[in-house]
């Protein structure tokens, strides 16, 4: 049998059920475990991948909070035959490499998105260039996203940006109100793309950058790449796989 660890938010429910699941199944701390079994919604699930990316175990995702596109139904009954036969989907996060105004470098994961958000009354003013090669020399908006395909579900698609088969490698890239250009949605980009925005005019018009809630202020340029050399492994129910989510959303 697998062994596993259980890590909860610190949500009542989330409490509830670790509390439940170590009595009977057990639970032992993530550094002897075979699978980590996540309690919480996908903000708790994005939190765990990265806190255990040093020792990247499979996670298996309950879901126990307001949203769960990453996470199963929750069930106490036969979790060692649902890991046994659980579906895996591995995801590559995103690197985003910001500078800010005061010259400090900062360096964020985000397995869902790197946004740019406007922060302050003004539209923000951004240039856009793709592996070396300026692609518009102006996007008015209130902000710009890129995208995974396993984050393309979230912020992304609030946004009215595509989603994207889990296996795609492809980012999505989207704006976020253009009002200049303003028909311009976005652009699909080859995984290996290299993105560089740089923020116009950011002492008028100040932009922040978020890589999973991991927030930069003041950004004077932001870049965004592919992490290949990481890899996440989410597992999910047969025939409940990301893949199967994907596709299922698109016609809801």
């Amino acid at each position: 049998m697998q062994k596993i660890a259980f890590l909860a938010d610190e949500t009542h429910e989330a409490q509830r059920a670790l509390d439940a699941l170590s009595k009977r199944y057990g639970s032992i701390s993530a550094a002897k475990a075979d699978v980590i079994v996540a309690l919480g919604g996908d903000g708790f699930m994005l939190s765990t991948l990265h806190n255990t990316q040093s020792k990247p175990l499979p996670v298996y995702g309950m879901n126990r909070g307001t949203i769960g596109f990453l996470m199963n139904e929750f069930s106490e009954e036969n979790l060692y035959d649902r890991l046994k036969s659980a579906e895996a989907a591995d995801i590559n996060p995103l690197r985003m490499c910001a500078i800010c105004d005061d010259g400090s470098k900062v360096d964020a994961l985000a397995i869902n998105e790197v946004s740019l958000l406007r922060a302050g009354p003004q539209a923000a003013k951004l240039k856009i260039t793709i592996d070396g090669k300026v692609r518009m020399e102006e996007l008015v908006c209130d902000g710009a996203l890129v995208s995974t395909p396993a984050g393309s579900t979230a912020y992304n698609y609030s946004s009215h940006g595509p989603i994207l088969p889990i296996q795609s490698d492809v980012l999505a890239m989207t704006a976020i109100s253009a009002y200049r250009p303003r028909r311009w949605r976005g652009a699909l980009l080859p995984k290996t793309a290299h993105v560089k925005f740089d923020v116009l005019q950011p002492d008028k018009r100040p932009v922040m950058a978020d890589a999973d809630s991991r927030f930069s202020t003041k950004v004077l340029s932001v870049e965004i790449t592919s992490d290949k050399n990481i890899s996440h492994r989410v597992l999910f129910d047969p025939d409940h796989g990301l893949e199967e989510r994907l596709i299922r959303e698109q016609f809801v």
